[in-house]
């Protein structure tokens, strides 16, 4: 009776501590991993890395000297050798570890064992990077960060720079207008399309840029924002004079680089290689970033004459799309529907995109005319977005990356105040001034 006793006196705290485990691996998984998950992850890994790294086939050969020096000083096997182990480096999502690849390995090779290397080590998920040539970085993640989204405090942006998302692999993902001019964003009814462009409107807000709008929904996605908004076009209508003006504005600067950098006027603007970051800061226009809510909207006709319209439109964003980056105009191009059978222009809108964001959509259609033609296998992770998980997308460029982000939750209050509050720096640009909201 006395040893029952005693059992039941150690049990109850070893069962509290471990429902405490488990309940904080579910609700508190950022707690559980720095508490629990992270030394035992780090203790499976440096006990199982020789063997692990053999069954993945990430060892080589030793070489002659290395089998001689073996022999001589012990009667141990000689084993293969695996890429050279770095410190290991806690971080609060997971740990970071460099690998130094033996000769005839490449970066390739550790990538292809990521799923492997995730199971043995029992963690969420590993990820590859490339430092140099020969070194590689493996991210490991404890827990899946992308079911409650908290941005990294060190995920600052900059001009024309905003972490609007997290990656799957706990990096921020962050929408750089100089590096990736314009971008293609889809997704579906209630899928964080929204979301996502209440964040980049609200990260612009602050910067010296001014914002222009589109949104054929009566300006129920935009109209909030409309403190910040240099202009906004509510209908097809509207959109159809308001795309001329920036034309109009993006050919006006071209003059303007043309004459400072002393280039004959009749030159094309196609020809111009410079753009408006080589003048000087006093005489540099103000960048533009032209927002599009439901793009669809544009290309859908009723009579011959929205026919004629819808043409026009078309053939201006398209100029904008392959000339308006040297201006310092940039596109965000957003909807939920996005193919071929909208109409002329359309396919040849999409190859002006270099970017790419493709939330939950309603058929693969949509998510192979975002993502087919730059990562093929991007496509399948579009489509298996669930409908519970809204601000999940999958991210990727024509460079033919591609990951999975989340965008965090934010108000449409709040993001409406950002914009009253920065509303004194919407700059002052004549041209747009008949629809400034």
């Amino acid at each position: 009776m006395a040893d029952i006793a005693t059992l039941l006196e150690v049990g109850g705290p070893v069962a509290a501590l471990g429902g405490g485990a488990a309940y904080a691996r579910a609700k508190h998984p950022a707690v559980y991993w720095s508490t629990v998950g992270l030394p035992v992850s780090t203790a499976r890994l440096l006990s199982s890395y020789g063997s692990v790294m053999e069954a993945c086939g990430l060892t080589v050969a030793p070489s002659r000297l290395r089998v001689l020096a073996v022999k001589a000083t012990t009667r141990r096997e000689v084993r293969p050798v695996p890429p050279r182990r770095g410190i290991i480096r806690p971080t609060s999502t997971g740990l970071r570890l460099r690998l130094r690849l033996a000769p005839g390995q490449e970066p390739a090779d550790v990538a292809a064992s990521a799923e492997r290397l995730r199971h043995a080590w029992g963690v969420h998920g590993v990820y590859v990077t490339t430092l140099k040539p020969g070194v590689v970085e493996l991210r490991v993640v404890g827990y899946d960060v992308l079911r409650k989204v908290r941005m990294p405090r060190k995920a600052v942006g900059g001009f024309l720079k905003v972490p609007v998302a997290l990656r799957e692999d706990a990096t921020p993902f962050v929408r750089d207008y100089r590096t990736i001019p314009h971008q293609l964003t889809l997704g579906a009814t209630l899928s964080g399309k929204s979301m996502y462009l209440r964040h980049l409107i609200a990260g612009l807000a602050h910067q010296q840029v001014a914002l222009v709008g589109i949104d054929c929904k009566r300006g129920v996605e935009l109209a909030p924002f409309a403190s910040r908004l240099s202009a906004l076009a509510t209908d097809p209508e509207e959109a159809a004079d308001l795309l001329p003006l920036l034309v109009e504005e993006m050919e006006d600067r071209y003059d303007l680089i043309k004459a400072r950098q002393g280039i004959a006027p009749s030159t094309p603007d196609e020809e111009i290689t410079s753009d408006i970051w080589g003048l000087p800061e006093h005489e540099r226009p103000v960048p533009i970033v032209l927002f599009v809510d439901e793009v669809a909207e544009l290309f859908l006709v009723a009579t011959k004459k929205d026919e004629q319209r819808r043409d026009e439109m078309v053939t201006q964003l398209i100029r904008l799309a392959q000339l308006g980056r040297a201006a310092g105009i940039y596109l965000e191009i957003c909807g939920q529907r996005f193919g071929a059978e909208l109409g002329k222009g359309a396919t040849m809108l999409r190859a002006q995109l270099t970017g790419r964001v493709c939330h939950r959509v309603n058929d693969e259609a949509s998510a192979k005319m975002a993502l087919g033609d730059i990562a093929p296998e991007a496509v399948l992770a579009a489509c298996a977005i669930a409908p519970e998980r809204p601000g999940l997308a999958v991210a990727g460029d024509t460079s033919g990356g591609w990951s999975r982000i989340r965008t965090p939750y934010l108000s449409l209050g709040d993001a409406a105040e950002t914009c009253r509050d920065s509303a004194h720096l919407v700059p002052d640009l004549p041209a747009l001034k008949p629809f400034q909201p």
